[in-house]
């Protein structure tokens, strides 16, 4: 797959991280205008694909969306299911693995499995038709998260960037390690390319541990808890678990506590709001109905970004 990676750019607001030295009963706030917890959702479990589960946190009716965000999927997959022959249009996928591998491939002929650590960033644009399965023995298990694409964008040609393991970058202080995939902290940028400006970081917090992370004023923003729990936005706030999403309110940055006696991850996203309509028909995401009618004449009678999907079936 890394052949078949697309220039690599960056076009979000720098972000940068503090990690201010203080005792838990210190709480003079961080910035001018901390985000806190709006909203805290938890991600339940359903069944998607052929036989796979996911833990859905945003695309249920808790939470619809969070422009531009249409979906989070915290899945989990182990041979023979998975997620066989399917169509996306007008937004991007983004599927991080925590564990395990996925094998891609799709009806352009491009094909690779990314593995533990890795980063897939998909643009589905104007039409693909993809599979996404279980690399291996055992369980795969990662994140999956939909991006919508501004309609200038929708009916752009696909593609894709990819970001192995050991590509991501990487920062560490005061017991804190974060991994950027997209976006800027403690100074260090990803090189990757968001459409739609976005943040995508990756935080482990050691026992103790606290961090101040920025973020663009007019972007939306949420945190959703891997494993551990933590206490997100004041230090009055109740703490969160794993599974959850946390919705964040307007701000200028995030500040975390982790005062348990085990490590917190979770990742930070935000994104800039693209205030558009959201028409959406499972695996498309249009701006009117008339252009879901045409995407479905489009994907039925494989034409207008669909062609290749005539005779191709994932081997």
């Amino acid at each position: 797959m890394r052949a078949i990676a697309r220039r690599l750019l960056f076009n979000t607001k720098p972000a940068t991280i503090r990690n201010i030295t203080m005792s838990d009963s210190d709480q003079a706030p961080a910035f001018n205008r901390p985000r806190l917890v709006a909203k805290k959702v938890p991600a339940k479990l359903q069944h998607e694909g052929d036989g796979a589960v996911v833990r859905r946190g945003i695309g249920r009716s808790e939470l619809k969306s969070l422009d531009p965000f249409l979906m989070l999927d915290d899945f989990s997959v182990a041979p023979p299911a998975g997620f066989p022959d399917h169509p996306h249009r007008g937004f991007e996928t983004v599927t991080y693995m925590l564990q395990g591998g996925i094998t891609h491939q799709d009806f352009a002929g491009h094909k690779g499995t990314i593995g533990p650590g890795d980063v897939q960033w998909m643009t589905a644009g104007r039409g693909i038709i993809h599979s996404e399965m279980p690399s291996g023995e055992g369980t795969s298990k990662g994140l999956q998260l939909w991006i919508n694409l501004s309609s200038k964008d929708k009916m752009i040609e696909p593609g894709y960037q990819e970001l192995l393991k050991d590509d991501i970058r990487r920062a560490e202080s005061d017991g804190v390690e974060v991994r950027i995939i997209a976006g800027e902290s403690m100074g260090i940028r990803s090189p990757v390319y968001t459409r739609t400006p976005a943040l995508y970081l990756d935080f482990t917090l050691k026992p103790r541990a606290q961090l101040h992370q920025n973020i663009p004023e007019a972007w939306n923003s949420f945190v959703y808890v891997i494993e551990g729990e933590g206490v997100f936005g004041s230090l009055n706030s109740s703490s969160a678990a794993a599974h959850h999403v946390l919705v964040l309110s307007p701000g200028d940055g995030l500040s975390v506590w982790n005062r348990s006696s085990k490590a917190l991850r979770f990742v930070l996203v935000a994104g800039q709001p693209l205030n558009e309509p959201v028409v959406q028909y499972g695996p498309f995401v249009m701006n009117t109905q008339a252009e879901i009618d045409r995407t479905i004449e489009d994907y039925q009678y494989c034409k207008n970004g669909f062609e290749m999907a005539k005779n191709w079936r994932s081997q």
